[in-house]
């Protein structure tokens, strides 16, 4: 490639004086990389002798290539006729050299038979293009030369390239196999699978990180704290002691001693006697899961390592000096700054979910990449006379700058830990400090591919990660498709720095968009908004908590300064993600899979094809645009003529919140009494927002099981309750102490439902009929048994012409006991069936409701057949016909007497 062709693919003018014009990116390196990662993915898990004949062959197919290399060149290289004294003809070696400085006059042919240019001068002894001297055609073939000369160059570049792709290859599965190996070694894995109690002593390679709760069936999992280890001593059941090094995770069950467990740094030794369990997954990194409790602090059998002990005094450091910001700011800091999200609450972390604002939780190159841009300057300053950033106002020399820069690296990845992900974000970070220091894009895509293939060889666990994916994907984007987005957007008159960001922005969300919809089903409408309104935010926050976190153990009085400024930003970043998430159509259902993320990454394909078309034509842009707007606002009115749901005049509202119970009762404009919540907040929100639902006088819990009570948090986001009505049975404990933690979070009363008890508000008439009061003198309701599904509040409701009966979960028992204490039960137009359509229902109670719409919630697929055969046929057989929001989606019923229907949202 000559000056010229690089000045043209620089995009600039040939003489603009610009020392770094660059010439097409260099991919050399993408294929060896892309061939380890594939290989090392495959062969984890895989059975060894299939992963060692995989290696192998791609070794000996590499080194056959490498051994056949001088034969093709050999064979590629022309060859002119010998001449009687055994020489090569001249012609087909490019005849002799120009005498210096000789100028051949246009027309005039060379010694090889080809004429030059004219006024051409060329010095002596230099060959021509192609290995011809005198030549003025670049390509052209000399008589009796069979091939171009430029063909053994090819040959060899090719025969190489296969080459490297196959020896990578071998190179990945090999350590794959190698490690995957190491980590089954030894009697851990087998006494997992029957799942053996033994004594282990391990080393602590993670710090403590909690669990989410989640829901399964009726309970809510306890949050429980795990840790990264590895096992250096085991004692089996038979009292055999065995020395090993084999990774584990250990899962602590809540305690007495949680605190104690919490503070555990990386390093530490430990002695753990608890249960031995298989990982939940093939392939994964651990051989174990090691579960244990915290009533007992744990026993430590040696200290944290010096440096383990200094990141962990500054990560507390940083801690203490934010203990005084509001609560968003003090969770979000930490993990702004080092990763550590132990304060996150669940609704900020879904917030930051629904707006893919998540990458801003965990430790990132862009962290790293913004202390080296104060340090350094912007890029491509760094080697220039003029360079900018700290360093040159303090003095600093260019080789000393790049030794600091190494060192804040280094110093980078002690204090956030030195973990794969730790290591992952010090490689892109260090690939930024290459793009600081030189502003060359063509250097940066072999830097990339170059840790990818490191990072995949050093850690083969990477290579199933999918944030090791994301990653790689952002950071691609960024060096590739940012920068021509940026240009095209600037030539047409964006800013230069609005260009940059929308750009980049816009090129991590659509090749990373297919990636999150494997593993969420749903797509972000307003990724792109949130993270321009974020973007802003993240540098003052990140270099002002980096500053914090070095000043706390010097002067903690003024690192809470710094948090305190810190906490400005900050506050902005976590007000950008919950006004976005409490956006109605922030999110969009997407079919989940590599199929779904495949349909998208089709769909963004053509979209940026067809950009530069679109971009002619304004008015389709403009409608493009506004009808974005429409989808992430959803007005009501809209949505309602859009999907015909929910129906005009509608005066109750089954939920989709798949298996668990959430209704709404429409109680005026805007207003509405909810029954339960869920077991989601996400859900049980979307439902109230399409429904219009502003304000809740009452939120009723049946009974305090999880998959009724979880989404309470939805109803109260943004919402104004009047107060919050439940059972009089606190069981399970759990669930109800985290109601009264929610409501007392939400300043919003509890009250208790009595027996017999009437209510009134708007259209709405109700009766508690169940629990029944007590034996007389009694001061609490009269319950069945303990249990609580028999505990459920069960409502008689009228609404204008409408009469409800809602069961909650009741079983067989308690509705026997309902239909024993009200033996006048009216016919009902709609029944809220019990339990799920569970198979436990009361005969006579549903011959004596006679439903005329049978409504049931239930997930789909459910792991518990809900709603049963025999519950479908006997409320067919009452003569009721049946709604179920597996099938229906939200069911929603309007009218009354002879106009009664109900509607399903599917």
């Amino acid at each position: 490639m000559n000056v010229s062709d690089v000045h043209t693919d620089s995009g600039r003018r040939l003489g603009v004086a610009e020392p770094r014009q660059e010439a097409p990116a260099d991919l050399r390196l993408v294929p060896p990389a892309l061939a380890a990662w594939a290989a090392s993915a495959l062969a984890l898990g895989a059975p060894g002798r299939w992963v060692a004949a995989g290696a192998v062959l791609c070794a000996c197919a590499g080194l056959g290539c490498l051994i056949a290399v001088p034969r093709i060149v050999a064979r590629a290289e022309p060859r002119g006729p010998a001449d009687p004294a055994g020489r090569a003809d001249l012609a087909g070696q490019g005849g002799p050299a120009e005498p210096e400085g000789q100028v051949r006059p246009a027309g005039l042919a060379g010694p090889a038979g080809r004429a030059g240019s004219a006024g051409q001068v060329r010095p002596a002894g230099r060959a021509g293009p192609g290995g011809h001297t005198g030549s003025a055609v670049p390509g052209a073939r000399a008589p009796g030369s069979p091939r171009p000369a430029g063909l053994p160059r090819r040959a060899w570049a090719r025969t190489t390239a296969v080459a490297a792709v196959l020896l990578c290859a071998a190179a990945g599965g090999a350590a794959s196999g190698l490690h995957s190996a190491d980590s089954r070694s030894g009697p851990v894995p087998g006494l997992a699978e029957s799942y053996a109690r033994v004594e282990a002593e391990v080393t602590v390679t993670s710090d403590p990180r909690r669990t989410r709760p989640r829901v399964q069936g009726y309970h809510s999992t306890p949050v429980s704290l795990l840790l990264d280890a590895e096992v250096d001593r085991l004692t089996a059941p038979d009292g055999t002691v065995t020395e090993l090094r084999t990774p584990v995770l250990v899962m602590v069950a809540p305690g007495k001693a949680a605190a104690r467990w919490q503070r555990l740094l990386p390093s530490t030794g430990l002695r753990i006697t608890g249960r031995l369990a298989p990982p939940r997954h093939e392939g994964e990194r651990i051989a174990a899961v090691l579960g244990t409790d915290a009533d007992e602090p744990p026993q430590a059998m040696s200290e944290p390592s010096l440096l383990q002990r200094a990141a962990g005094r500054l990560r507390s450091g940083l801690r203490e000096a934010t203990d005084g910001l509001d609560a968003d700011a003090r969770a979000l800091l930490p993990g702004l700054v080092v990763g550590d999200t132990s304060r996150v609450p669940p609704d900020l972390h879904d917030a930051f979910k629904a707006t893919d604002l998540t990458h801003l939780l965990a430790v990132s190159g862009a962290n790293l990449s913004i202390l080296l841009f104060l340090l350094i300057g912007p890029p491509g300053t760094a080697s220039r006379s003029e360079r900018r950033g700290l360093a040159p106002r303090l003095g600093i020399s260019l080789r000393m700058t790049a030794m600091i820069g190494g060192g804040v690296a280094l110093a980078f990845v002690i204090v956030c830990r030195p973990e794969p992900s730790v290591l992952r974000a010090a490689a892109c970070g260090l690939i930024t400090l290459l793009a600081i220091g030189t502003g060359r894009r063509r250097s940066l895509i072999p830097a990339l591919a170059a840790a990818v293939l490191l990072l995949v060889l050093y850690d083969p666990w990477l290579a199933r990660s999918y944030g090791f994916l994301l990653s790689v994907l952002a950071t691609g984007a960024l060096l590739t498709l940012a920068p021509r987005w940026s240009d095209a957007l600037q030539r047409r008159g964006v800013p230069a720095r609005l260009a940059e960001v929308l750009a980049a922005a816009g090129a991590a969300q659509a090749v990373c968009a297919p990636v999150v919809v494997v593993l969420a089903s749903r797509v972000s409408l307003v990724a792109v908004p949130c993270n321009l309104l974020a973007e802003f935010a993240v540098a003052p926050a990140t270099v002002l908590g980096f500053a914090a976190l070095a000043v706390a153990p010097a002067s903690l009085p003024a690192a809470r300064v710094l948090a305190e400024v810190a906490g400005w930003p900050v506050g902005w970043i976590a007000s950008v993600a919950r006004t976005g998430a409490a956006l109605p159509g922030a999110e969009v259902d997407w079919p989940g899979g590599w199929r779904g993320a495949a349909l998208l990454a089709v769909l963004t394909a053509l979209l940026v094809l067809s950009a530069r078309r679109l971009a002619r034509h304004p008015w389709v842009c403009s409608a493009a645009a506004l009808l974005l707007v429409l989808a992430v606002l959803r007005p009501v009115p809209l949505t309602r003529l859009m999907t015909g749901w929910p129906t005009p005049g509608w005066a109750f509202a089954l939920c989709d919140v798949g298996q668990g119970d959430a209704m709404v009762l429409a109680a005026g404009e805007g207003t509405g009494v909810v029954v339960d919540t869920g077991p989601e907040p996400r859900l049980v929100d979307r439902c109230l927002r399409d429904l219009g639902i502003t304000r809740v006088p009452l939120l009723l819990l049946t009974h305090f099981h999880a998959d009724h009570v979880r989404g309470l948090p939805g109803v109260l986001s943004g919402r104004e309750v009047g107060a919050i009505q439940t059972t009089s049975l606190d069981q399970p404990p759990d669930q109800a102490a985290f109601v009264k933690r929610t409501a007392a979070a939400a300043r919003v009363p509890m009250v208790r439902a009595a027996p017999g008890e009437r209510r009134r508000t708007g259209p709405l008439e109700w009766e508690v009929l169940w629990p029944a009061a007590g034996p007389p003198g009694a001061t609490t309701p009269f319950h069945a048994t303990e249990e609580p599904n028999d505990s459920s509040v069960t409502l008689l409701v009228r609404s204008g012409g409408l009469t409800l009966l809602l069961l909650g979960d009741l079983e067989p028992p308690a509705q026997q006991g309902v239909l024993r204490n009200h033996p006048a039960l009216p016919r009902v137009d709609v029944l809220k069936v019990a339990h799920h359509g569970s198979g436990h229902q009361d005969p006579g109670l549903l011959r004596s409701a006679r439903p005329r719409f049978a409504l049931i919630s239930c997930g789909t697929d459910n792991p518990y057949g809900h709603p049963a055969a025999r519950t479908l046929e006997a409320l067919e057989a009452a003569g009721a016909k049946v709604l179920r929001t597996d099938i229906d989606g939200a069911i929603a019923v309007s009218g009354s007497g002879a106009g009664l229907r109900a509607a399903g949202r599917s």
